[in-house]
């Protein structure tokens, strides 16, 4: 797929990182939301999200991320905070939410599991609608879902081992377990009318629940959307005209940044390029893009979240459809093979990792500081 005369399509991206103090403790964000513009608190107390604007070009994507992380950490150095960029907390520590209606919901309508997302940080890429190609962007975008294995980012849940990707196991397979429609990835559709019958059942099924539990209408419908509502892993959003990737683990800056470009590179603008469904295999080529049977989709997915890149299968598929696969090393395999992370040991692991951003981030300070 040649992209050398592509015409420029906005994306923007969403970080999502853990603040701790010196000692390596789960702490609040507190003034670093005001730090930055994009800057924002999570649904809980130790998490912080930093969004960009959407953006021309890849350049502008990560000048404005690093700068906006930048500024964060020069207000988090001030008031002894730092940021780490493992999608778990690794260790066993409660993890408290926010107070909010839109929370309480979601722990009605997915019970006791909603645990398991409390100890998620995520990365979010948006990539702007291209009129009449929106379905080719969004089946292209489900195919491409494998390509979280490039930054998974811990292996643990509590202290415990539990896959490449944690975060996507705790999310897909434990979280939304009881209401699997939510959170699962859904396969390719045919045209915008079929999305919007799965958003609008989606979300009968969801007020159903939560008014059989007791929510009244009103505040439903004050939190809550169709599109609102679900928590699939590729979505349209139409209040941002984008389709939206929600899969990656938040990673280093350099590494999500340069995933975020690449993947807004493939399915930013089709206008020559052929896209359809075929086979097992899937491939990207000058002219054509082709994406494999939807359950051959979820077995790389399903590979690249138990043993990420250490899976040759998804290395070579993510290889087929246009990533260079040797530029990425997800920290998940650097912090892995430990049968059990004491409280002390995840704390030490917290600094070592937010120590990696810190150097990350300045060695791209001289990229785009001229």
């Amino acid at each position: 797929m040649s992209l050398d005369h592509a015409e420029p399509r906005r994306r923007s991206i969403e970080v999502e990182y853990w603040v701790i103090d010196d000692e390596g403790r789960l702490t609040e964000p507190g003034d670093l939301v005001a730090a930055s513009p994009g800057a924002e608190r999570e649904f809980v107390e130790p998490v912080l999200e930093i969004k960009t604007t959407p953006c021309e070009t890849a350049a502008e994507l990560r000048a404005e991320l690093f700068d906006r992380i930048d500024a964060v950490l020069e207000r988090a150095d001030e008031l002894g905070k730092r940021l780490v960029p493992l999608a778990t907390p690794v260790g066993d520590e409660r993890i408290r939410e926010l107070p909010s209606d839109r929370t309480r919901i979601q722990n009605t309508v997915v019970g006791e599991d909603f645990e398991y997302v409390r100890h998620c940080a995520g990365t979010h890429v948006h990539v702007e609608q291209q009129p009449g190609r929106e379905i080719d962007q969004l089946n292209t975008l489900v195919a491409l879902d494998p390509a979280l294995a490039l930054v998974n980012s811990s292996p643990y849940y509590r202290g415990r081992p539990m896959a490449a990707g944690a975060r996507s196991k705790c999310y897909r397979w434990l979280a939304y377990d009881d209401v699997p429609h939510q959170g699962w990835l859904w396969r390719y559709v045919s045209d915008r009318a079929e999305w919007t019958r799965r958003l609008e059942r989606r979300h009968e099924e969801f007020v159903t629940v939560a008014t059989d539990a007791g929510v009244s209408r009103r505040t439903l419908e004050s939190n809550f959307d169709p599109e609102s509502a679900v928590w699939t892993p590729v979505q349209f959003r139409s209040s941002f005209s984008t389709v939206e990737w929600r899969s990656p683990d938040t990673a280093l800056p350099s590494q999500v940044v340069s995933l975020a470009n690449r993947l807004a590179d493939l399915v930013g603008d089709l206008e020559d390029t052929d896209v359809r469904i075929d086979g097992q295999e899937g491939r990207v080529t000058d002219e054509t893009i082709t994406l494999p049977e939807f359950d051959a989709v979820l077995e790389y997915t399903h590979a690249a979240i138990r043993e990420g890149l250490e899976s040759d299968a998804v290395r070579s598929y993510l290889e087929r459809m246009g990533f260079d696969v040797d530029a990425y090393a997800p920290l998940s395999h650097e912090i892995g093979g430990r049968r059990r992370v004491g409280p002390d040991a995840a704390r030490e692991l917290r600094l070592e990792y937010a120590e990696r951003l810190e150097r990350d981030v300045r060695r791209a300070k001289p990229m785009h500081s001229d």
